[in-house]
């Protein structure tokens, strides 16, 4: 992880004020949850003199970053104020200017930022920048909060993968359907309204071909709510589909938002058909198994759309790949008050024989969802 150069002389010592202010930029940048990507979640505060001169957040990309939306809502205050920002503020040009230097230009006297920006265009250039403006820099404050804001800008920035969260629905007995494939319903309408709160925060969905062939899923952001000016951001939907079997009726196809289906086969008549039903189609490498090389999958989805978070939406097979090649970050599983029994379908297909191969998890956070619960677990051995 970048980190500000201790010989910079980057102050650490923060006060009860510093905490109160950077947990409110924190708070506003959660606000930008579901619009910003693939930009960063960013908010910021402008204090002086005790008191909030101006705040905002990062709403979209393209639009203006959080530091100069508190500017603008600061106007003459800014001169001599401290902000408080969630991110080290940027030192390079973009779709916007330097925020780095619309803070300096603003007179503002000290920054103190939660963490330093991962992006290798920045990564302590932007603290170095106000510095050496005889700006008062302090970096660290409730970083680990702000790193929660980010997982997967992070992730994409420091490794050029995405962050992948699998969200799973499951009976009590850890079943996820019957052995026929049926499914519908597991859980309650609470947990399949909280799973639109997860593809809203995506920067792409993914499933396989086996669950469109058996659900004929839409796939999409259906929540207006989840968007402050109701516009909603539609997430890249992906599917492996490596014989490409994909039917052109299939309402994946139809939906609003962008379609990309990854692939093994060649057929080229069958990727025309595809091509001109909207779809984006990818040629990908075959992994030892024969399957579509997943590594190769998310590293393309990173270099060439900038995927910050992907949302797994499968079965247990496609499910299982992606834990048994260490590409998973988060669970999300949605456990309903019933019994499927034993013929139905398992969580997780994992070829394991032996306890030293089980895969440990960590609880992050247990969620009622009326009758039903959410679990929410990180890879153990990814911290």
């Amino acid at each position: 992880m970048p980190t500000a150069p201790l010989s910079m002389g980057v102050s650490t010592d923060f006060s009860e004020q510093d905490q109160i202010f950077m947990a409110r930029a924190i708070a506003l940048a959660w606000q930008g949850l579901y619009s910003t990507d693939p930009n960063p979640r960013v908010g910021c505060v402008l204090v002086r003199d005790g008191q909030v001169a101006g705040e905002g957040y990062h709403q979209r990309a393209g639009e203006p970053h959080a530091e100069v939306l508190a500017l603008c809502a600061a106007a003459d205050q800014a001169q001599g104020a401290t902000a408080y920002v969630t991110l080290e503020p940027c030192s390079h040009f973009g779709r916007t200017p330097p925020c780095a230097d619309a803070l300096i230009k603003a007179g503002v006297k000290r920054v103190v930022a939660a963490m330093v920006d991962p992006n290798p265009a920045v990564a302590g250039n932007g603290l170095a920048r106000l510095q050496a403006a005889g700006v008062d820099v302090a970096c660290g404050l409730l970083e680990a909060q702000a790193r929660e804001l980010n997982p997967g800008f992070i992730k994409r920035m420091e490794t050029g993968l995405p962050f992948v969260r699998i969200k799973l629905a499951m009976s009590l007995d850890g079943r996820t359907a019957m052995q026929s494939g049926e499914s519908q319903w597991i859980t309650g309408p609470a947990a399949r309204n909280d799973v639109q709160a997860l593809r809203a925060r995506s920067s792409a969905i993914l499933t396989g071909i086996d669950s469109v062939l058996l659900d004929d899923p839409a796939m999409t952001v259906r929540r207006e709510d989840l968007f402050a000016d109701g516009n909603i951001r539609q997430p890249l939907r992906v599917v492996l589909d490596s014989r490409l079997r994909l039917p052109l009726h299939a309402r994946i196809i139809s939906e609003p938002g962008s379609l990309l289906v990854a692939t093994l086969s060649q057929d080229e008549a069958m990727q025309q058909r595809l091509t001109h039903s909207g779809a984006e189609i990818w040629q990908l490498p075959a992994a030892e198994n024969g399957a579509i090389d997943l590594p190769a999958l998310l590293r393309r989805l990173v270099a060439e759309r900038s995927c910050n978070e992907i949302l797994v939406e499968c079965g247990a097979r496609l499910a299982g790949a992606f834990v048994e090649a260490g590409l998973v970050d988060e669970l999300v599983i949605y456990m309903a008050p019933t019994l499927l029994g034993s013929d139905a379908r398992p969580l997780l297909a994992l070829p394991l024989t032996h306890m030293s191969q089980q895969v440990r998890l960590e609880l992050i956070d247990l969620t009622p969802m009326e009758q039903d619960l959410r679990l929410t677990y990180r890879m153990a051995d990814k911290h």
